[in-house]
């Protein structure tokens, strides 16, 4: 298990804070793990969860629901080319913080490649904890990448993830 990968809930996995949910863990050591369920998104304008960043009002930014543990606390996920110091790299050109500069950065000098995503809460595991839910069947492990987390339509990421897991393999022979 590291930092940087997405678990996949198995079909089978029915916790309503986790099912059907596709996190991406953000970090991972030995006091334990923390992700962020990027497949949620709520009916809450970003500017209502952010009313003192006068650049989202107006806009269509959504707040999405990261996780149980301190919902009341906002994660963002940044997919920037360079980061300053204070954010944490999750993945190449993905990090994680919050960081209003560079938040209001992205929405008044849009730039192709530059996005981010705002969560409420977290997922959270103590130590081992993952790990026997892994043990047990709950969790799939994939690698990570900034468009599964930024482009995909969060509604149907965990439907497309299942599918693509359980699809045929072909193996050529040449």
């Amino acid at each position: 298990m590291a930092k940087g990968v997405l678990l996949v809930a198995h079909p089978s996995l029915l916790d309503p804070n986790f099912k059907q949910a596709v996190v991406l863990v953000c970090e991972h050591g030995a006091e334990g793990t923390l992700g962020v369920i990027i497949n949620r998104p709520t009916a809450v304008p970003l500017s209502e969860a952010l009313p003192g960043v006068s650049v989202l009002k107006g806009t269509s930014y959504v707040l999405f629901a990261g996780g149980p543990v301190q919902p009341d606390g906002i994660l963002m996920l940044f997919r920037i080319v360079e980061a300053p110091d204070q954010l944490r790299k999750v993945l190449e050109r993905v990090y994680l913080g919050l960081d209003r500069e560079i938040l209001e950065q992205i929405i008044t000098k849009p730039h192709p490649t530059e996005t981010f995503r705002a969560y409420a809460g977290y997922a959270g595991w103590a130590p081992g904890q993952l790990e026997f839910e892994m043990a047990m069947g709950s969790w799939a492990v994939i690698p990570a990448d900034p468009s599964s987390i930024f482009d995909k339509m969060p509604e149907t990421l965990w439907t497309e993830m299942i599918e693509a897991m359980q699809a045929p393999r072909v193996i050529r022979q040449d």
